[in-house]
C-alpha cells in the first residue's frame, strides 16, 4: 500500500499538473474576453468552479480506469492501483468536487458557465473516460474536445457570452487545444505502446503502428501551426503574439519532423514534454499580445 499521507493521495486524484494546465488556459480566456481587467468575483470564483470541476473529472477518470491502471507501469502508482483509496472514497470526493463546482458557478458566476462546465466534466469523464478511450484508436481526437474547453469556460464566466464576438473568439482558444491534443498524446502513446497495449487500450500506435501514428503527429501538427494564426486572421491579436506563434510552432514542427526517425526511444517523450511548453507559451504569447497595446497607451 503506499504510504504517502491521505491529503496527497487525495491530492494526486486530481492530477494537479494537468489542471494547472487547464486552469491556466481559463485564466487567458478570461482576461482575453474583456478589454480592461475581468471582474474581480466572477474570475476568482470562475477559476475555482473550474479547477473543482477539472479535479472531479480527473478524480472520476482515476474510478474508471482503476484497472487498467494497474496493469500500466506509467498509472501502477495511483492511490485506487495501490489500494491507498477505495472506490467509494474516490466516488464521494469526486460528488462534492463536482456539486461544490456546480454551485459555486451557478450561485456567484453565472448560467453558461454552469452548463458548458457540467458538459465539459460528463465529456471527459464520462464519454471519454468510460467509452471512447476503449472503443476507438481516434479516442483523443473526439474526446479532445472536453479537455479543450477550458477557455471557452474561463471566457463564459466574466462575460455569460452574450457579446456578438464572444462564441467566435472563445471556440477559436477551444479549437487550437483541440487540434494539438493528438499530437500531443500520441507522442506519450508511443512511448507508452507496451502499456496501452498490455491494458488492451486501442490508442493508435498500438492498433496501428508507430509508423503511422508519427505521421499522423506530424500531419496534426503542421495543422495546429495553421490554426494558431485564425485568432490573427479574425482580428483578436497581433503580430506580437503571431511571431511568438510562428517560433513555437516552427520548434513544434522541427520536433514533429524529427520524430519519424528519432535518434531513440526516449524521443516521444521529449516531443511530448514540448507540446506542455508550448501551449502554456503560446497562451502566454495571446495573454501578452493582448495587454501590449494597453501597457503602451498608458506609457505613450
Amino acid at each position: 500500500m503506499n504510504a504517502l499521507p491521505a491529503w496527497r493521495q487525495y491530492l494526486e486524484l486530481t492530477k494537479p499538473r494537468v489542471v494547472a494546465l487547464l486552469v491556466f488556459t481559463a485564466l487567458v480566456g478570461m482576461f482575453l474576453a474583456v478589454p480592461a481587467l475581468p471582474p474581480l468575483k466572477e474570475s476568482v470564483l470562475g477559476l475555482l468552479g473550474i479547477w473543482l470541476a477539472a479535479s472531479s473529472a480527473a478524480a472520476i477518470n482515476h474510478l474508471i480506469d482503476q484497472r487498467i491502471d494497474k496493469v500500466m507501469s506509467r498509472t501502477a502508482h495511483r492511490p485506487l492501483a495501490t489500494g491507498a483509496l477505495r472506490p467509494v472514497q474516490v466516488l464521494v470526493f469526486a460528488l462534492v468536487l463536482g456539486v461544490a463546482s456546480m454551485a459555486i458557478l451557478v450561485l456567484w458566476v453565472n448560467t453558461v458557465t454552469a452548463l458548458l462546465t457540467f458538459a465539459s466534466l460528463i465529456g471527459y469523464a464520462v464519454v471519454y473516460t468510460g467509452f471512447l478511450k476503449r472503443a476507438t484508436p481516434q479516442n483523443i481526437v473526439i474526446g479532445g474536445i472536453a479537455g479543450a474547453a477550458p477557455p471557452l469556460l474561463g471566457w463564459a464566466a466574466v462575460t455569460g457570452m452574450d457579446g456578438p464576438w464572444d462564441w467566435q473568439h472563445a471556440l477559436l482558444l477551444v479549437l487550437i487545444i483541440f487540434v494539438w491534443t493528438p499530437p500531443h498524446f500520441w507522442a506519450l502513446a508511443i512511448f507508452r505502446r507496451e502499456d496501452y497495449a498490455r491494458a488492451l487500450i486501442p490508442m493508435l500506435p498500438v492498433t496501428h503502428g508507430v509508423t503511422y501514428t508519427r505521421w499522423q503527429i506530424l500531419f496534426y501538427t503542421v495543422l495546429l501551426v495553421e490554426v494558431t494564426v485564425l485568432p490573427v486572421v479574425f482580428g483578436m491579436s497581433g503580430f506580437f503574439y503571431l511571431g511568438g506563434a510562428l517560433v513555437l510552432g516552427s520548434v513544434f514542427l522541427w520536433y514533429a519532423w524529427r520524430l519519424l526517425d528519432p535518434p531513440d526511444e526516449f524521443y516521444a517523450m521529449r516531443v511530448f514534454n514540448y507540446s506542455i511548453v508550448y501551449l502554456m507559451a503560446l497562451f502566454a504569447f495571446l495573454l501578452v499580445d493582448h495587454w501590449l497595446p494597453l501597457a503602451l497607451a498608458r506609457l505613450l
